[in-house]
């Protein structure tokens, strides 16, 4: 599925559930059907890259400005595949709540995006405040194991949506 209409009306109007904050994830695959996987910056953790929609952005505006804010990524390094047709939630555990204001989770649109430039193109310094310090291409469905336990479900349904999408971009390779 590729961008649609729905991607055009402005974050205020898509947040009818005011309880989840907005944001955009990024699947980014490689020509083996590999995704990109990084690693917070002075933390264990590892993820898929995302981030937040702000107020009066759609989500493709604002997934096209964590791409590149977060992996140093243009227009022109990337080729965008699809997305998830709906928001996907998760709700964070208590002990995470206290910092984070009025939401008690995240709702996200998953974007699936192939790398058409060099893994050399990907920067972790493209912005001044870096949010990754170290990153792989990892098997499709390993993401989904090694996320925190509060995502995996999230991670599980996106990766479930988006993969006929990937299975038909190798399609169109042969």
């Amino acid at each position: 599925m590729t961008s649609d209409s729905r991607s055009d009306a402005r974050s205020a109007e898509l947040d009818n559930d005011k309880v989840y904050r907005p944001n955009v994830a990024i699947v980014l695959c490689n020509h083996k059907q590999q995704v990109f996987w990084a690693r917070r910056i002075n933390r264990d953790g590892w993820q898929f890259p995302q981030g937040g929609v702000e107020p009066n952005e759609t989500t493709d505006e604002a997934v096209f400005r964590e791409l590149y804010e977060e992996i140093g990524l243009g227009r022109d390094k990337v080729r965008l595949v699809g997305r998830t047709r709906e928001w996907l939630h998760y709700d964070l555990p208590r002990k995470y709540l206290r910092n984070r204001g009025p939401f008690r989770g995240q709702k996200q649109i998953w974007y699936l995006f192939e790398l058409t430039g060099a893994d050399s193109d990907v920067t972790l310094e493209a912005s001044d405040r870096p949010e990754f310090d170290d990153w792989r291409w990892v098997n499709y469905w390993d993401p989904v194991e090694r996320i925190v336990n509060f995502k995996q479900a999230v991670y599980k349904n996106a990766l479930t949506e988006l993969e006929p999408l990937l299975k038909e971009l190798m399609q169109g390779r042969k």
